[in-house]
């Protein structure tokens, strides 16, 4: 049995995502707004699942009410190649924090494994995000229809 990771900051908890965080995390990212509109495509059939749970480190931040864990958003970083996967935060936690929170982690997490550098290709209006906290622009991953109809920025993290 592998055991789970969990780091508290505050009132959020970072913790290794299991099996049954899976329902949730994909709807998380099909309810995402980010991906409204022309978006909607890329996410529509999205599905996070137990295996994918299983074979990448991914890592889900929560805030512990009274009755529940919410879940504020995830990450999932893949070792070989590195890379940052997926990163969402929840609509209502947006602009808490919560993102930074989960980029920080996710280099820790890759500097324990070795990493010198972690790839990022980013949903085109999350790129002001990734600039902000500190991925360096390195070119453009370019549309790949019929899903992915639009370019999009691409990002490295230095892990030091």
């Amino acid at each position: 049995m592998r055991s789970i990771v969990t780091r508290r900051m505050g009132p959020t908890t970072i913790r290794r995502a299991v099996g049954r965080d899976a329902k949730r995390l994909t709807r998380l990212i099909r309810g995402s707004r980010a991906y409204e509109g022309r978006y909607a495509a890329m996410v529509a059939d999205y599905r996070v699942g137990p295996a994918y749970i299983e074979a990448h480190r991914v890592f889900v931040a929560v805030a512990a009410d009274e009755h529940e864990s919410r879940v504020l958003g995830f990450y999932s970083l893949v070792l070989a190649p590195p890379e940052l996967d997926l990163l969402f935060v929840a609509d209502e936690a947006q602009g808490r924090g919560i993102g930074r929170l989960l980029v920080s982690h996710m280099k820790s997490e890759a500097r324990a494994a070795g990493l010198d550098r972690v790839r990022v290709v980013s949903h085109p209006p999350a790129e002001g995000f990734y600039r902000g906290v500190g991925a360096v622009r390195t070119g453009t991953a370019l549309a790949d229809p019929p899903v992915v109809a639009w370019d999009r920025p691409e990002f490295e993290f230095l892990i030091p």
